[in-house]
């Protein structure tokens, strides 16, 4: 109960992990930013691309199938249009339940600046991820965030995030399985899938029984000061911020901030995206399978490719076969869907870095000290 008052009053409840450097807070995100990497990577999803709209077709067979995207319907597109904006809002919505606590420097705008700056550096960068991360993460330091703080925070809010798709890969998968959920359920595409969420979800429940001041006894049982203290002390402390940011997120869902069901919101809607994506060409799958392909090929993203693009869109169509859908449907509606959900958003996004520069400039301006 403690907690929850901390929560609603504004203050934090994160748990210390170590000591950060306050000049931390005005260094740049460590992305290595190189022509030749710019290059390698614009040269990398032009390639994939041409492969996947253009290539891809006509080894599969579906060139009759391919002309379909031409002439999708505008309507559904449209929708589509709508749906993924909405998911992007509930990506803000979310972030603004985890980060803005209280008085903070960060509105609405910036919120809006700091999500889709990192969504545009996730897509652009290979990095699996970290680019979009370390970019929030220089943000919110910017604006005055306690580096162990954004660290906690910033596991709180994925856990969060990725609590839904874990959930909902369990869910999904065994009511397929078991004919809760009308669809085929082919064993690897279903039981194999909510075995992984499942495990994955454990493994997070256990981490919060490690005691809250889990770093300290590993320093008293090891003694700080020597050398094998420090290294010990350097491994207690991811586990400790892990522990610290999944109480973190617990407690937010106690304080029953309506801006959490941004999470829900986030991929709810990105599936209905792929959903309209697949009514624009006529017949879509039962709702169940799209759900199931569309995480399952979410999967991709673990992979180090600028926004998951290949792998996403692969494991997607994969997916879609394994549950037996046309291999044809599944193409143009999955590429269709990833042009809004991967495309869309990047120029948005690149616009948003740069008013986010500014705001964190402007940041800077206010607390240089001025001298008459």
């Amino acid at each position: 109960m403690a907690e929850d008052h901390a929560i609603a009053a504004g203050t934090s409840t994160d748990m210390p992990v170590h000591d950060g450097d306050e000049s931390e807070r005005h260094e740049m995100p460590r992305i290595r930013l190189t022509r030749g990497r710019i290059i390698a990577s614009v040269v990398f999803m032009v390639s994939t691309v041409a492969f996947l709209y253009f290539v891809l077709p006509k080894l599969l067979g579906l060139q009759k199938t391919w002309n379909r995207i031409q002439h999708g319907d505008p309507w559904w597109f449209g929708l589509a249009a709508v749906l993924e904006g909405l998911s992007f809002a509930g990506y803000v919505a979310l972030f603004r339940a985890v980060f803005v606590r209280g008085l903070s420097k960060i509105g609405w705008r910036e919120s809006y600046q700091i999500t889709m700056a990192g969504l545009a550096a996730t897509r652009l960068l290979a990095a699996a991820g970290a680019g979009g991360v370390a970019l929030t993460a220089w943000a919110l330091r910017r604006s005055g965030m306690e580096a162990r703080v954004v660290a906690c925070r910033m596991i709180a809010f994925l856990v969060l995030l990725y609590a839904v798709y874990m959930v909902s890969l369990v869910i999904g998968c065994l009511g397929l399985y078991i004919g809760v959920f009308s669809g085929s359920a082919p064993f690897a595409a279903t039981v194999v899938p909510a075995i992984f969420g499942g495990t994955v979800i454990l493994l997070f429940i256990g981490v919060t029984l490690l005691p809250r001041d889990f770093e300290r006894l590993v320093v008293r049982w090891t003694g700080g000061g020597s050398r094998l203290g420090r290294g010990v002390r350097r491994l207690a402390a991811a586990p400790a911020t892990l522990a610290s940011g999944v109480r973190t997120a617990i407690d937010l869902v106690r304080a029953r901030d309506p801006h959490l069901l941004g999470a829900i919101a986030w991929w709810g809607f990105d599936i209905a995206t792929l959903w309209a994506c697949f009514h624009a060409f006529g017949k879509a799958p039962p709702g169940a399978v799209i759900v199931m392909a569309y995480f399952i090929g979410m999967l991709g993203n673990t992979l180090p490719l600028p926004g998951g693009i290949g792998g996403v869109d692969g494991g997607m169509i994969g997916a879609f076969s394994a549950f037996g859908e046309p291999v044809g449907d599944a193409v143009v509606a999955v590429l269709a869907y990833r042009a809004f959900a991967f495309w869309l958003p990047t120029l948005p996004g690149a616009v948003a870095y740069l008013q986010l520069r500014k705001t964190v400039h402007q940041w800077r301006a206010r607390e240089a000290p001025s001298y008459s």
